[in-house]
């Protein structure tokens, strides 16, 4: 039996569908910036296809966000993503997470978005997570805390 590389994920891609759930993610985020919430505030994130979609949707995002966040991830639409991604989040920092022993999104495949991604300019913390499979510890969940840390400062209250 051959194994999937990351290659063959494209073929696999609905890419109707990933293009549908792009724009209502960003019509969330237009929705959070009509309300009066800065873009410079929102960070957007997801675990396995949740991430996927979070790291495809952050990078062609048309306002610039504080953060993107995948764990456990993979880049949808990789053959196709210079024609989607957008100048707004090219310096928006990304993160991503993987166990080095998931068998459902091969750590591979993760390593390869990050290259990916960075290939095309962005900055992204790739993190490996000895022996973790296809799930999340408490190692990997404290480093993204920190890291959304670094990206969202406390708000102070407003008088009024």
């Amino acid at each position: 039996m051959r194994k999937t590389s990351f290659s063959d994920l494209s073929t696999a891609h609905d890419e109707q569908g990933i293009l549908k759930s792009r724009e209502y993610l960003h019509s969330l985020i237009k929705a959070e910036i009509d309300k009066g919430i800065p873009s410079s505030r929102i960070i957007l994130g997801g675990f396995s296809q949740g991430g996927a979609m979070s790291l495809f949707a952050g990078v062609t995002c048309p306002d610039s966000l504080a953060g993107i966040f995948g764990l456990s991830s993979y880049l949808l639409l990789h053959h196709r993503i210079k024609d989607f991604t957008c100048n707004p989040n090219k310096d928006t920092p990304i993160f991503m997470g993987h166990g080095s022993a998931d068998e459902l999104v091969k750590f591979e495949w993760g390593r390869q978005t990050a290259q990916a991604l960075r290939d095309l300019g962005h900055q992204v913390d790739f993190r490996s997570y000895p022996g973790l499979k296809h799930s999340a510890d408490m190692d990997e969940i404290n480093d993204l805390e920190g890291w959304l840390q670094e990206r969202l400062s406390p708000v102070e209250p407003q008088d009024g």
